[in-house]
């Protein structure tokens, strides 16, 4: 037996009353839900959902589907030891190397350097030191 079988009588136990006081009940519940979801802004979720979760989900775009296929297929593949299908598209060329000093930027920098260092050893101060 469960302990509500004991602690609750059943139907048949109660009185007329006591039914009625049951109803009452149940009616401010269902009105009281009725109110939290007119608050919340719709129905209460299921059990088993998380709220918001058919607006939480992310999209996966199309090229990102074709990759996680290609790489399933690239893992079963591996797993029976069958060679993996070809990819369709061609593979990008590597991108171009950006960035970096050219040898006429470093030559520039080398120069100024040197000017600099010489007036430094002049006794000029430097460029960026304050005036105290």
């Amino acid at each position: 037996m469960l302990l509500n079988e004991l602690l609750m009588p059943s139907f048949h136990e109660l009185t007329t009353a006591q039914l009625k006081q049951a109803v009452l009940i149940r009616e401010q519940i269902e009105t009281l839900q009725g109110r939290l979801d007119a608050i919340l802004g719709g129905s209460a979720p299921n059990k088993g959902t998380s709220p918001g979760s058919a607006k939480d989900k992310r999209t996966v775009s199309t090229a990102t589907k074709q990759k996680m296929a290609a790489a399933q297929q690239a893992r079963r593949a591996k797993t029976k030891g069958t060679k993996a299908p070809a990819k369709t598209a061609p593979a990008k060329a590597s991108p171009k190397k950006r960035g970096g000093l050219t040898e006429a930027g470093r030559a520039r920098l080398a120069a100024a350097m040197k000017a600099r260092w010489a007036a430094r050893k002049k006794g000029a101060p430097a460029p960026n030191a304050s005036a105290s």
